[in-house]
């Protein structure tokens, strides 16, 4: 039987979507592309809801067009109201949704002949020298894809062993208010004018797309998530009484909860099936960041499949460094032994925020690297990096 793609890519989120298409662009001398088919979930509560992705760049970027908003200065508010307002040079933090994203990315696949199925997928395992992909559509009918490599986005059913896992869970209202009270030239990144839990930290985090509407988040770093009232509660305190908005209304709500672990995620099962996007470690551990770093992601595996190269010779979108220190700092928000608010509070304030920036996203040198890891409380660090060898990993509950 013959295949019926070179390669099949399992999820039509932000992973899935940027792989298929920069697997199948045309090549420039009208070679041909690879033959991807995408699979996505049938309608239903498969699929995930609209939310929003953040990140930043230097310069124009290939989705700019798409963006809802971008802004080039962040602020951060201390526990004591003192507010650290950066500009970011050429950098830009910028605000994309996922149904413009999607809808962009389904038409240019399109356009290069990319086959979408619509299917629940069972699984996807390797069988006598191809990948295969059974599942069923919406109807129940089983549904089976044979090709010779295959990308799977699929969340995992379990988390791998950790040291240290911590949650990153939030609530987002999309609000908008009866007079201009927001800033449009300036996202604000962390608000710590907020009770902190005893470990880990909690924080408001504001994108305002004009004078009269934002985004308004509550997010925690902690073990567990918090419950719909607590989350009302959290955000209802901190839109009136801390941001002092007045009269607003809530035009959209979004939720969400991003593992924070300095666990091991596989790469691969078998020769054909490898895992892409946050279930192929592209989640950044210490801030729950995944888009740029699933782009660069999309672009390694690209080019090796283009070029018939392996794919599991792709390095880790993550380097061991930032997972080194992404481990310690896990450990020592989890313990209790560094205080979060004050953490972020004087590494926004001592380091420019576009190094701030370069170093979450892990492309700065080790010197810079050393530099910054001077500035933070160093003690508590130093005897978190060196307890960590002697902790057991486990799988989370």
């Amino acid at each position: 039987m013959s295949r019926d793609a070179d390669v099949t890519v399992i999820g039509a989120g932000a992973a899935g979507l940027s792989l298929a298409v920069a697997i199948a662009k045309p090549f420039p001398a009208g070679r041909r592309a690879p033959r991807v088919a995408l699979v996505e979930a049938p309608p239903g509560p498969l699929r995930p809801p609209r939310r929003t992705w953040c990140y930043w760049e230097s310069g124009e970027g290939p989705y700019d067009g798409l963006l809802t908003a971008s802004w080039n200065r962040l602020r951060l508010y201390a526990p004591d109201g003192t507010m650290i307002d950066r500009p970011l040079g050429d950098t830009r933090y910028k605000m994309l949704r996922s149904d413009r994203f999607e809808a962009a990315m389904l038409e240019r696949l399109d356009e290069h002949g990319v086959e979408v199925r619509h299917m629940a997928v069972e699984s996807a395992r390797d069988r006598q020298g191809e990948a295969v992909v059974h599942g069923h559509d919406a109807s129940m009918t089983p549904s089976v894809i044979r090709s010779g490599l295959v990308f799977d986005s699929r969340p995992p059913q379990r988390l791998p062993a950790a040291r240290t896992t911590l949650v990153q869970h939030f609530q987002g209202w999309f609000v908008r208010t009866d007079r201009p009270v927001f800033d449009p030239g300036a996202a604000i990144l962390m608000d710590f004018r907020l009770p902190q839990p005893p470990r880990g930290l909690a924080f408001g985090y504001v994108l305002p797309l004009n004078r009269y509407e934002a985004l308004v988040e509550y997010t925690q770093f902690s073990r567990a998530a918090l419950d719909e009232v607590a989350y009302d509660q959290a955000l209802r305190h901190y839109c009136t009484s801390v941001l002092g908005l007045g009269d607003y209304t809530v035009r959209e709500r979004e939720q969400g909860a991003i593992p924070m672990s300095d666990g091991v995620y596989p790469r691969r099962r078998g020769r054909r099936v490898f895992f892409i996007g946050a279930a192929g470690g592209a989640t950044r551990p210490s801030t729950g960041y995944t888009f740029a770093a699933i782009q660069r992601q999309s672009r390694h595996l690209a080019e090796a499949v283009r070029a018939g190269r392996s794919p599991a010779r792709v390095p880790s979108v993550h380097g061991r460094r930032a997972r080194a220190m992404d481990a310690v700092l896990l450990r020592a928000l989890d313990t209790g032994r560094v205080d979060g608010a004050a953490f972020f509070t004087h590494l926004f304030s001592v380091v420019p925020a576009e190094r701030v920036l370069r170093f979450l996203d892990g492309a700065t040198s080790p010197l810079e690297d050393f530099g910054i890891g001077l500035r933070t409380p160093v003690m508590p660090m130093l005897r978190s990096l060196v307890e960590l060898p002697l902790l057991r990993r486990s799988v989370p509950a």
